[in-house]
C-alpha cells in the first residue's frame, strides 16, 4: 500500500476538467522511472509477505499460543510506529536514493539471519518475534522515502492511479508472496521461504541502484535532524485535514487488522484448513485489492472520498463476519474477495488525501507521520483483538472488530477527509526577501516577525478567522511560536508576531511559500486599511555577554 512535483490541486477535479487524464488506471506505466521502481517496490514487499507468511505459519508450530501468533503482526508493524517519523525526517533531508538502497540493504540482510537460523534450526518464539521486529525496522525506514518518491516522478494529474498502482504491488505481492510462501511450505519447510527471500530482497537492492536521481539543491544548509522532526510534526498537527486522516486511517486498521493478524487461525479452524487454506485466503484477499483498484478510475467519478471511507469500514466489517462464520474454505473465499476491495478502496483513498494535503518539502515526513498512524492501528488491533481471541475464541475477536469499525463510524461522523476541497500548494515566491543592514550570522537567533495590521473594527470578528487560518499556516511553515495582540490605545490597530528558530529557518519558512500561502496573504490584506501595505518588522535575538 502506499503510496519533487507534487500533486497541488484535487486529483478528482483536474481528471473532470481532463477525462483523458483517468481513462487509464495504467497511465503511470508511461513513465519508465515509475515502471522500475514499481518493479522494485513490487518485489520488496513480496519479500515481505513471503516473510510475513512463513514467520506466522511457523509460529503456529512454535507455540499454540494466540497472543503470540498475533504477535507476529504486532512485531512486523510496530518499528513503523515507532520510528516513522525519524525515518520521514531521513528521507526528506538526505539524498532519496541512496537511502531508499540502504533501507533495502537492511532488509536483505536481515532476511540472510532469518534463513541462517531457520535452516540451523535454531529459532525459537521469541527469536522469531525478535527478527520479525528488526525486519519491521527496514520497513519502517524504507516506506517514507518510497512515499515521498512516488510524486516526483509521475504528473501530477497521474497521482490516484500512481498511489493505486502501489496498493497494486502490494496485493500482487500479497498473492505471489503467499502463493510461493505456501508452496514451499507445503513442499519443504520456512527456512526456504527465508532463503528464496533473502534472494528476492538482494534483487530489490540492485534495481534501486539503478535509479539515478536528481537531488534538489538549496543555497541554504539542510536541515537538521531533530529539528526536521520537529517541523514534519508541527506541520501534521496543524493541519486540519491530515489529523483527520490520521484519525480515519488509525480506526480503520484497528478495526481490520483483526482479519489479518489472526487469519493462520481461522484458515486452522476451517474444515481441512492448513497451510494452503491460508495461502489461498490471503491470495483472494489481494486479488479483491487488484480488482478494486482498476476500477477506481470508474468509481472515482462517482464517490468521493469521504464515501470510499464510509463504504469501506461498513463493507470490510460485514465481510469479516462472513469469513468466520464461513463452515468451509470455499465459503469463505468469496468474501476474503470482497474484504480486499474493501480494504484498498479506503486505505488508497486516505493515501491520496494525505498526500495532496502535503507539500514538497514535508513529504515524507508528513508520510511516515500517517504511515505511524496506520502501523499504530495495526500493531494495537493485532495485539487487542489477539488478546480478546486468547480469553473468549477467535470467532468472538472478529466479531468485537467487525462492531467496533461502524461504531467508529458513527463517533466520527463529522470528521472529513475531502470536505472543503484540496488546498493549491505548488511552491510560490513570498511577497518580499528580507533585507538586513546588519550582520546576521546563520544561526542568530530566535528571530522575531511582527506584522502590523489596522482594520475595520466593526470587521474584527471576521479578521480573527482568517487569522486562526494564518496561525496553523506559519506554525506549519515551522514557527516557533505565534500570536496576535490587540492595540489598547488604537481600536482596529493589531500586530501579528511569531518567532522562527534561527535565521536560517527563517529563510527556510520563506522557500516553503505556497499558492495557498499567497491566496492566505491576500484575504489578510483585504482587511488591512490605506494604501501603504502593514509594516513588517524582523528582530534577531541579542546575544548578552554575562
Amino acid at each position: 500500500m502506499t503510496n519533487d512535483p507534487a500533486p497541488d490541486v484535487s486529483a478528482a477535479a483536474e481528471a473532470a476538467a481532463d477525462p483523458a487524464h483517468s481513462t487509464s488506471a495504467l497511465a503511470p506505466f508511461a513513465t519508465p522511472l515509475f515502471r522500475m521502481l514499481w518493479l522494485a517496490w513490487l518485489a520488496a514487499n513480496i519479500t515481505m509477505w513471503m516473510n510475513d507468511v512463513a514467520a506466522a505459519w511457523l509460529m503456529t508450530t512454535l507455540t499454540t499460543s494466540p497472543v503470540l501468533v498475533a504477535l507476529v503482526q504486532t512485531a512486523s508493524t510496530l518499528p513503523v510506529f515507532l520510528l516513522g517519523l525519524p525515518s520521514g525526517a531521513l528521507a526528506d533531508i538526505l539524498d532519496r536514493r541512496r537511502y531508499f538502497a540502504a533501507t533495502q540493504l537492511w532488509v536483505s540482510l536481515n532476511a540472510v539471519v532469518l534463513a541462517i537460523m531457520s535452516l540451523t534450526d535454531s529459532l525459537t518464539a521469541p527469536l522469531l518475534i525478535a527478527l520479525t521486529f528488526t525486519n519491521g525496522i527496514g520497513l519502517a525506514m524504507r516506506w517514507p522515502v518510497f512515499a515521498a518518491i512516488v510524486p516526483e516522478i509521475v504528473p501530477r494529474h497521474h497521482m490516484p492511479q500512481a498511489l493505486a498502482l502501489n496498493g497494486v504491488a502490494m496485493n500482487l505481492s500479497r498473492i505471489v508472496g503467499p502463493v510461493v510462501a505456501g508452496a514451499i511450505l507445503a513442499a519443504t519447510s520456512s527456512a526456504w521461504v527465508f532463503v528464496l527471500n533473502a534472494l528476492l530482497a538482494f534483487g530489490a537492492f540492485v534495481l534501486i541502484l539503478r535509479w539515478k536521481s536528481q537531488h534538489k539543491e538549496s543555497v541554504l544548509p539542510g536541515e537538521r535532524f531533530v529539528g526536521a522532526m520537529r517541523v514534519g510534526w508541527q506541520h501534521v498537527m496543524q493541519s486540519p485535514r491530515m489529523r483527520a486522516v490520521l484519525l480515519r486511517i488509525f480506526l480503520f486498521f484497528l478495526q481490520s487488522t483483526a482479519l489479518m493478524a489472526l487469519l493462520p487461525l481461522i484458515a486452522k479452524g476451517l474444515h481441512g484448513g492448513g497451510p494452503g487454506s491460508f495461502t489461498v485466503m490471503l491470495a483472494c484477499l489481494g486479488a479483491g485489492a487488484i480488482t478494486a483498484a482498476l476500477l477506481f478510475p470508474r468509481w472515482r467519478r462517482r464517490f468521493d472520498r469521504d464515501q470510499f471511507v464510509r463504504y469501506g469500514t461498513l463493507v470490510h466489517a460485514v465481510m469479516s463476519l462472513c469469513v468466520v462464520f464461513a463452515p468451509q474454505v470455499w465459503l469463505a473465499l468469496p468474501a476474503m474477495v470482497v474484504a480486499g476491495m474493501a480494504w484498498i478502496s479506503t486505505a488508497n483513498s486516505l493515501t491520496i488525501s494525505a498526500q495532496l494535503a502535503l507539500p514538497n518539502w514535508v513529504r515524507a515526513r508528513g508520510m511516515s507521520i500517517y504511515q505511524m498512524a496506520l502501523m499504530g492501528g495495526s500493531a494495537a488491533g493485532s495485539l487487542l483483538w489477539g488478546q480478546v481471541a486468547g480469553w473468549s475464541d477467535v470467532r468472538t475477536a472478529v466479531i468485537a472488530a467487525a462492531v467496533f469499525g461502524p461504531l467508529a463510524l458513527l463517533a466520527t461522523r463529522r470528521v472529513s477527509v475531502e470536505g472543503g476541497g484540496d488546498e493549491d500548494l505548488t511552491p510560490a515566491p513570498p511577497a518580499s526577501v528580507p533585507e538586513v543592514a546588519v550582520n546576521v550570522a546563520p544561526d542568530d537567533g530566535p528571530v522575531m516577525v511582527s506584522v502590523e495590521y489596522q482594520i475595520d473594527p466593526a470587521r474584527a470578528e471576521d479578521f480573527a478567522r482568517v487569522m486562526q487560518v494564518t496561525r496553523r499556516a506559519r506554525l506549519r511553515q515551522g514557527a516557533l511560536t505565534w500570536a496576535l495582540l490587540r492595540d489598547t490605545s488604537v481600536p482596529g490597530r493589531y500586530i501579528e508576531y511569531f518567532v522562527d528558530e534561527n535565521w536560517i529557518e527563517h529563510q527556510r519558512r520563506l522557500e516553503r511559500f505556497t499558492a495557498s500561502d499567497i491566496g492566505l496573504r491576500e484575504q489578510r490584506l483585504a482587511f488591512h486599511l490605506g494604501e501603504a501595505p502593514p509594516k513588517v518588522k524582523r528582530y534577531v535575538a541579542e546575544r548578552l555577554v554575562s
